[in-house]
């Protein structure tokens, strides 16, 4: 909501920053010694980071510019700027990163994938306040008693009630986090983890952009994010079933 925190010469210290690297920190950092409890290696973790943040923000920017392709004629900037990406783009370039780090260095891909995916949702679920200090990904308007306004110079309309989906988001990836967590306690298929988190955060944003306002590509009722949201959700939730979402038995161990 109040996203310039202070400044240092010329240089301003933004909340969306500082919330988006201090979930980045985080997340690798738990990653990395849940890792070491797992007898996996944590500086494998460091390598897989990188490549989903490279390749991610790469795949997020592309994936939002085909679908503003108009808007990008008329304003090339926006392929540079810092705003304007699409999570799903970064979700598909960085697990086929991800993917081809593994092969590359020789380790299980489903258990690398299942070892990181409660780390990206507790970056997203921090990231997420971020979002709440530059306004940016904002609800529609409301009068209900819980709604927030955000002040002039914020990228969300100022001075206007609105559903304060960056919160709500953040609460969601912070109970799939937890959720994940508690699941991976017991022995599971590889890629069991992963889907799991897919499947969750499908649906999550597909409920959550029909109280979204700031401007999404749509295509007849609903938006892009939601069409993605309901593909990825569906064909991971049948993987994650066909799989087995059950533990492993002692027998399969």
């Amino acid at each position: 909501m109040y996203n310039d925190w202070f400044h240092i010469g010329r240089l301003t210290i933004h909340g969306y920053g500082v919330m988006i690297a201090l979930g980045v920190v985080l997340a690798v950092t738990m990653t990395a010694r849940r890792a070491k409890r797992r007898g996996l290696s944590d500086d494998a973790v460091y390598g897989i980071v990188l490549c989903l943040l490279i390749a991610g923000a790469v795949g997020a920017k592309l994936l939002y510019c085909l679908l503003h392709l108009s808007d990008v004629r008329a304003d090339p900037a926006l392929l540079i700027r810092p705003n304007g990406f699409l999570i799903y783009g970064g979700v598909v370039t960085g697990l086929l990163a991800m993917a081809l780090y593994c092969k590359k260095t020789g380790l299980s891909f489903g258990a690398y994938f299942d070892l990181c995916m409660p780390g990206v949702a507790l970056a997203q679920c921090i990231g997420r306040i971020g979002c709440f200090f530059a306004g940016c990904c904002y609800g529609r308007e409301t009068q209900l008693p819980f709604a927030v306004v955000f002040p002039a110079g914020s990228i969300a309309p100022a001075g206007v009630p609105l559903w304060p989906t960056q919160l709500i988001s953040s609460a969601g990836d912070g109970l799939i986090c937890l959720l994940l967590l508690w699941y991976a306690r017991r022995p599971r298929r590889p890629g069991s983890v992963g889907l799991l988190y897919l499947t969750l955060y499908g649906v999550g944003r597909f409920a959550v952009e029909f109280i979204r306002n700031d401007y999404q590509a749509v295509l007849g009722p609903l938006s892009y994010a939601q069409i993605i949201s309901l593909a990825v959700a569906v064909v991971a939730a049948v993987l994650w079933l066909v799989r087995g979402a059950g533990p492993l038995s002692t027998k399969n161990t």
